[in-house]
């Protein structure tokens, strides 16, 4: 199976913090593989890191065999790579087609300085349709964002990512927040996603993380310290010790 996305020797440090250690980590071609470990561990500053949010201190981020260390967020976004925020990320007092319009326009170069006008032409709106029905949201497109439940919100953070086209998505605890209902219906709509997209997932649900991910990697102090599939995880003490112990699994 290809590596679409690696990690290769990311080191970031503030002061005498080290938040990634010398982290090497690759993503496959068509798997999820889910990133856990607990508070603290680095697993956002990784993410910041492959999404270009933060550059590392030294090693290198490769998307398909090119070296990406030195482009921007916006830069890897048109390489095919979307992310999503541990916080809601969306324009709340935009309608919820609005909002995906927008990532449709900026996925094809146009400018952002006509916002309005962007909800307002048939083409975007017809691939922002699209895209919100994707995740479940059609119905919702002419409600405003910041009316939408927090699990619904999570769903258009997720076309939003959609709309830029992406090959790999990065998702940053897309359930925190969210329980029973929301939370399965998320579930349901990565599971769908992962058919079609390269996942990496940071999530600390670990009933979702077993049932969705391929490849497992748990991270502590900054270090990836086992990669295996689900049963390989839950079976390994190292990683027990240092983490699975203290949750359900």
């Amino acid at each position: 199976m290809s590596v679409v996305l690696s990690a290769q020797g990311l080191r970031k440090s503030y002061g005498a913090l080290t938040v990634t250690d010398n982290l090497s980590l690759d993503l496959h071609q068509d798997e999820l593989l889910a990133v856990i470990g607990p508070n603290g561990a680095g697993k956002t500053t990784l993410i910041n890191q492959l999404s270009g949010q933060l550059r590392p201190d030294a090693g290198r981020v490769v998307l398909a065999g090119r070296d990406i260390s030195d482009q921007s967020m916006a830069q890897r976004v048109h390489l095919g790579m979307a992310r999503t925020f541990q916080i809601t990320s969306i324009l709340p007092g935009f309608s919820v087609l609005e909002n995906v319009a927008l990532a449709v326009q900026a996925r094809s170069g146009s400018s952002f300085r006509f916002f309005r006008a962007a909800a307002g032409q048939r083409r975007l709106n017809d691939a922002a349709m699209a895209h919100l029905a994707e995740v479940d949201l059609d119905a919702d497109a002419q409600r405003r964002a910041a009316d939408l439940s927090h699990g619904k919100q999570r769903q258009l953070e997720l076309a939003i990512a959609l709309a830029t086209d992406p090959h790999i998505l990065l998702l940053d605890e897309p359930l925190a927040g969210t329980g029973g209902a929301e939370a399965a219906r998320l579930v349901a709509l990565m599971q769908r996603l992962k058919a079609r997209h390269s996942i990496l997932l940071i999530e600390h649900d670990m009933r979702a993380v077993f049932a969705l991910a391929n490849r497992i990697a748990v991270m502590v102090y900054g270090q990836i310290i086992a990669t295996g599939t689900p049963d390989e995880i839950r079976a390994n003490p190292r990683v027990r010790a240092a983490y699975l112990g203290q949750e359900s699994v």
